[in-house]
């Protein structure tokens, strides 16, 4: 038998022994969970599913963005039916974390499956949040206007050359805030602003709209380059239709700094909530997602690479992506980071 067969049949097994261990020392608990969730994947219902077939938990989900979600979990209080909460970006949970949302754990699958790098830094109670998803900071540009080698590390976007070519997002957002902290991170706040600042002087436009929004500006020349997470881009390179498949044609992208720190990893991931009606079946459902199964789907349906690095991809378009240096830097510290950078970025006057 090959070592992935294997592997995957003991996930399977530890998934299914858990959720037998948790039900035996639980029995009352109600065979039901509270999903909040931030992810807005219409993909995720298989996931969902097949945790209930796997478990007969049944799932109650409410969906929406992690800003409104925050807004509900803080008017809810002590009274929240949340038993586990979904969000995306590091910057994201370590706020959750910071607003007393999650309620830590101990989970030796959890633990043993997913990079300490890529949860919150445990404490004596065990930890808030793992990250069960991962995606990178990507450059695209545009093949006609500019030329690969000037736009190679997130650190030449902000120099001359690439004066009046630069798109972005609103420096508000959490994906700039978490790239921004981790620049902090590894640069420190002074290097990191004025890097800042040369960003600023580069703009093509305001920044504006979401990571597809920027891709589609490089394409049509309005923009010589731009970040997009890297989901955004395979989603296009997976299209079969025709507009799709003409943006593609017209740009190009680039693994940023692949002979120094590595490309920028951020991560969607979740918790327990503090206040969980369903503590035992909410465990169960974390340990599922890191399970071989609902990993492959996160590769496979949504175009995220697998948190559990023993899990096999065949996802063509992550696949067309290549093979690359990540950034090493846990996603804690960027999410701790995000407060520095917003102020940072206020300075450097990026809206």
């Amino acid at each position: 038998m090959k070592i992935q067969q294997l592997q995957k049949i003991l996930s399977t097994f530890v998934v299914l022994l858990s959720s037998f261990l948790a039900l035996s020392v639980s029995a009352q608990e109600p065979k039901e969970l509270n999903l909040y969730s931030a992810r807005h994947y219409q993909t995720d219902e298989a996931l969902y599913s097949d945790f209930t077939k796997k478990t007969g938990i049944k799932i109650n989900r409410i969906e929406a963005d992690d800003n409104a979600l925050a807004e509900r979990l803080k008017s809810e209080g002590a009274n929240s039916p949340a038993d586990v909460i979904l969000m995306v970006d590091a910057a994201r949970l370590w706020r959750a974390q910071i607003d007393g949302f999650f309620k830590p754990i101990q989970s030796p699958y959890l633990e043993s499956r997913i990079p300490a790098n890529l949860r919150s830094k445990p404490d004596a109670e065990g930890s808030t949040w793992f990250g069960f998803s991962t995606r990178a900071r990507l450059v695209v540009y545009n093949k006609a206007k500019v030329n690969p080698q000037d736009v190679d590390t997130y650190e030449k976007l902000a120099e001359p050359v690439n004066k009046g070519k630069i798109c972005t997002r609103s420096g508000a957002h959490p994906y700039m805030l978490s790239l921004v902290g981790a620049m902090i991170e590894r640069r420190g706040e002074v290097a990191t602003e004025e890097w800042a600042k040369g960003m600023v002087a580069n703009m093509a436009r305001p920044p504006r709209g979401g990571d597809t929004d920027q891709i589609k500006a490089v394409a049509s020349g309005e923009c010589g380059v731009a970040l997009t997470n890297s989901y955004y881009l395979v989603r296009l390179l997976r299209s079969t239709k025709p507009e799709d498949q003409e943006i593609v044609s017209k740009i190009g992208f680039i693994w940023p700094n692949q002979k120094t720190s590595g490309a920028h990893i951020n991560i969607a991931g979740g918790g327990v909530a503090k206040n969980a009606l369903h503590p035992q079946a909410a465990i169960q459902f974390l340990d599922y997602l890191a399970s071989d199964s609902a990993q492959e789907y996160f590769a496979n349906g949504n175009n995220e690479w697998p948190a559990v690095k023993s899990v096999k991809i065949e996802n063509e378009g992550l696949k067309m992506l290549g093979s690359f240096k990540a950034e090493n830097i846990s996603v804690a510290a960027i999410g701790k980071n995000q407060i520095a950078a917003q102020r940072l970025l206020d300075r450097a006057g990026y809206k």
